[in-house]
């Protein structure tokens, strides 16, 4: 088991495909940590998310902006940080409600914070109008001992 800190710091344009970059990254990164395919899954998934708000909502698809894409763990806690400098959440907990969003001229479904939520075991969202947004989100992997024998690798 790796009972130390690591971490990495990515900054990237905020162009759509730099979506699957970021989560790539992210999973390759904690892949030391030996997590289950779900965990992977949930991790993806959430990076995604925020990485998505960030280039649409934060910057409005501006891709001479970048992101910056934080990722630590220590032990089996894994720590992501996803940050934009764009234009802020003016009301944090209407943007957190299911189905709100910014962009409905873009068909957007209103579903990123939920998504979040429900696949990281916590979510903060920290964001000046005007200066920009940072979500962090924190997960617990499973200890060896727990993992699920039908998760195949």
């Amino acid at each position: 088991m790796i009972d130390l800190k690591n971490s990495m710091t990515l900054s990237f344009s905020a162009a759509a495909q730099n979506e699957a970059f970021a989560r790539m990254a992210v999973a390759a990164f904690i892949m030391p940590l030996d997590p289950t395919i779900s965990e992977i899954t949930d991790i993806k998934t959430a990076v995604s998310e925020a990485v998505t708000n960030a280039i649409i909502h934060g910057y409005g698809n501006n891709s001479e902006k970048n992101v910056v894409l934080l990722c630590s763990y220590e032990n089996r806690s894994v720590y992501i940080e996803i940050t934009d400098y764009g234009i802020g959440i003016e009301d944090i907990k209407q943007a957190r409600t299911p189905l709100y969003t910014s962009a409905p001229e873009l068909e957007r479904s209103g579903l990123g914070f939920t998504v979040m939520e429900t696949f990281m075991d916590s979510v903060d969202v920290l964001s000046e109008k005007g200066k920009g947004t940072t979500v962090r989100m924190a997960k617990k992997l499973m200890d060896s001992d727990n993992k699920n024998d039908m998760d195949c690798r």
